[in-house]
């Protein structure tokens, strides 16, 4: 596109959407064109006033027919929580892909927050990953899938320390997330049950989901580093309170669930290569001892540049909710114009420059 104006549909208001569509408003370099959104009571309220901003004449609908008939040139499309089964708006995967082949197909490209077009659309069914790679080649488009994580800490950072290696043996993530101030009890005490015995505790619960979830882009990561796995493998386990304590959701017992984490590896002929650990908590001292950390992320980086880099969030825990959709919405929201400029395909980090909020410099010849 040889305008520095770029035209953008924002699809989906969610908490993330909402971000996403605050800062399309707040960008002097960016039109919106057309807000699609699930929620009936949303239906015809001005965009600005959905994301906070004044208004700016641009109303909200529910019409998804309306929407397309919009030329833009790209969409940010974020409905929630997608993947295999259905979405929190309803979406099955048939039904989300009929909206990226609509959109690719017209000549939008595609920015996403949804899992299932991470890692070049691999948890696609076959049928749909090759309709969505011909709507890219018919309409000339591209879409490219981040995230927080996954996304920027499994693509972003890695390729930044990756960069400087000429030996890679080991990457390591590991992801922080301490819940000890939500509250939602139903959350923390029913769905990731803490403060549960540790005889009733199913340390695997969420390993399958989850193990869908990263292993795809963990893929991305495993190639990105040089590495040709031969066997994933996922595991759970559950750590104790070593006292009694109380949090925002309730009452957490001595010798009752008090963290729990996922552990992902991909391995070749036996040796680890690739590492992710999610840790969920309430409490940072349990048993047996995770060494865990404040809320965000740390990577290892074992090669012959090695590197130990920690990341946790300079934010209060009861501050965090805030500044969460900034995490996933902002990278997006910058990659605009880079996921126009770039070849048509179901893209990866690898695939684009460096993502910055100032966009790209213009060509310099000569």
């Amino acid at each position: 596109m040889e305008s520095s104006r770029y035209r953008v549909i924002q699809w989906a208001t969610g908490n993330t959407g909402q971000r996403a569509l605050r800062e399309v408003v707040r960008d002097p370099s960016l039109d919106l064109v057309a807000v699609l959104v699930y929620d009936q009571a949303k239906d015809g309220v001005d965009a600005g006033e959905l994301c906070g901003e004044g208004p700016v004449g641009i109303p909200a609908t529910s019409d998804r027919d309306a929407v397309l008939k919009h030329e833009a040139d790209c969409c940010i499309y974020m409905p929630r929580a997608t993947g295999r089964g259905q979405t929190r708006a309803g979406l099955t995967e048939d039904e989300l892909v009929e909206d990226v082949v609509a959109l690719l197909g017209s000549g939008t490209n595609i920015v996403t927050t949804c899992s299932d077009l991470f890692a070049r659309g691999v948890r696609l069914s076959s049928v749909n990953r090759s309709r969505v790679l011909e709507a890219c080649e018919k309409g000339n488009a591209s879409v490219w899938a981040s995230g927080s994580d996954p996304g920027f800490i499994t693509e972003t950072v890695p390729m930044a320390l990756l960069s400087v290696q000429r030996r890679v043996d080991l990457v390591e993530i590991e992801e922080f997330g301490d819940l000890s101030h939500r509250p939602s009890a139903h959350m923390v005490m029913e769905q990731m049950r803490f403060g549960k015995s540790l005889t009733d505790f199913d340390p695997d619960r969420r390993k399958n989901h989850l193990f869908g979830e990263y292993q795809p882009p963990l893929g991305v990561l495993a190639d990105i580093a040089g590495f040709e796995i031969d066997e994933w493998i996922a595991e759970g386990g559950v750590a104790a309170a070593k006292e009694d304590l109380t949090i925002v959701a309730g009452r957490i017992e001595a010798g009752t669930a008090a963290a729990q984490r996922i552990v992902i590896t991909g391995r070749i002929r036996g040796v680890d290569r690739i590492r992710f650990t999610q840790y969920g908590f309430v409490a940072m001292d349990v048993e047996p001892d995770w060494g865990l950390q404040p809320t965000g992320w740390r990577i290892r980086i074992h090669g012959d540049a090695p590197f130990d880099v920690s990341m946790p969030f300079p934010v209060p825990l009861d501050d965090l909710a805030s500044f969460v959709p900034a995490y996933n919405a902002n990278g997006p929201v910058n990659a605009i114009p880079y996921v126009c400029a770039a070849r048509p395909g179901i893209l990866t980090a690898e695939d684009l420059p460096h993502i910055l909020p100032r966009g790209p410099r213009p060509a310099v010849h000569g």
